[in-house]
Protein backbone atom coordinates (compact mmCIF):
# COMPACT_ATOMS: atom_id res chain seq x y z
CA UNK A 1 0.00 0.00 0.00
CA UNK A 2 2.92 2.34 0.72
CA UNK A 3 4.25 1.90 -2.81
CA UNK A 4 0.83 2.68 -4.23
CA UNK A 5 0.52 5.97 -2.32
CA UNK A 6 4.15 6.90 -2.96
CA UNK A 7 3.51 6.69 -6.72
CA UNK A 8 0.20 8.57 -6.54
CA UNK A 9 -0.27 12.27 -7.36
CA UNK A 10 0.45 13.93 -4.02
CA UNK A 11 -1.53 17.10 -4.74
CA UNK A 12 -4.53 15.00 -5.73
CA UNK A 13 -4.25 13.02 -2.50
CA UNK A 14 -4.15 16.30 -0.56
CA UNK A 15 -7.40 17.41 -2.22
CA UNK A 16 -9.03 14.08 -1.37
CA UNK A 17 -7.91 14.48 2.24
CA UNK A 18 -9.44 17.98 2.35
CA UNK A 19 -12.75 16.62 1.08
CA UNK A 20 -12.76 13.73 3.55
CA UNK A 21 -11.87 15.97 6.49
CA UNK A 22 -14.69 18.38 5.63
CA UNK A 23 -17.32 15.70 5.02
CA UNK A 24 -18.26 15.05 8.65
CA UNK A 25 -19.34 18.66 9.21
CA UNK A 26 -20.82 19.45 5.80
CA UNK A 27 -24.32 19.09 4.49
CA UNK A 28 -24.65 17.12 1.28
CA UNK A 29 -25.00 20.33 -0.73
CA UNK A 30 -21.95 21.89 0.91
CA UNK A 31 -19.91 18.75 0.33
CA UNK A 32 -20.90 18.55 -3.32
CA UNK A 33 -19.95 22.22 -3.76
CA UNK A 34 -16.57 21.59 -2.12
CA UNK A 35 -15.89 18.54 -4.27
CA UNK A 36 -16.82 20.48 -7.41
CA UNK A 37 -14.36 23.22 -6.43
CA UNK A 38 -11.61 20.74 -5.59
CA UNK A 39 -12.06 18.93 -8.90
CA UNK A 40 -11.79 22.26 -10.72
CA UNK A 41 -8.56 22.97 -8.85
CA UNK A 42 -7.21 19.51 -9.68
CA UNK A 43 -7.73 20.10 -13.41
CA UNK A 44 -5.27 22.99 -13.24
CA UNK A 45 -2.45 20.85 -11.79
CA UNK A 46 0.34 19.36 -13.92
CA UNK A 47 -0.29 15.89 -12.49
CA UNK A 48 -3.82 15.91 -13.93
CA UNK A 49 -2.47 16.49 -17.44
CA UNK A 50 0.18 13.80 -16.89
CA UNK A 51 -2.48 11.34 -15.74
CA UNK A 52 -4.57 11.98 -18.85
CA UNK A 53 -1.53 11.69 -21.16
CA UNK A 54 -0.47 8.46 -19.48
CA UNK A 55 -3.97 7.01 -19.73
CA UNK A 56 -4.23 7.87 -23.41
CA UNK A 57 -0.78 6.40 -24.10
CA UNK A 58 -1.58 3.32 -21.98
CA UNK A 59 1.49 3.85 -19.83
CA UNK A 60 2.19 4.34 -16.15
CA UNK A 61 2.02 8.03 -15.14
CA UNK A 62 5.06 9.86 -13.83
CA UNK A 63 3.60 12.31 -11.32
CA UNK A 64 5.74 15.27 -10.25
CA UNK A 65 3.84 16.37 -7.15
CA UNK A 66 4.09 20.05 -8.17
CA UNK A 67 1.02 22.26 -7.68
Amino acid sequence: MCEHFAAAPTQGLALIKRALNASAGNTLDAQLDLERDLQSAAREMPDYAEGVRAFMAKRKPNFSGRP
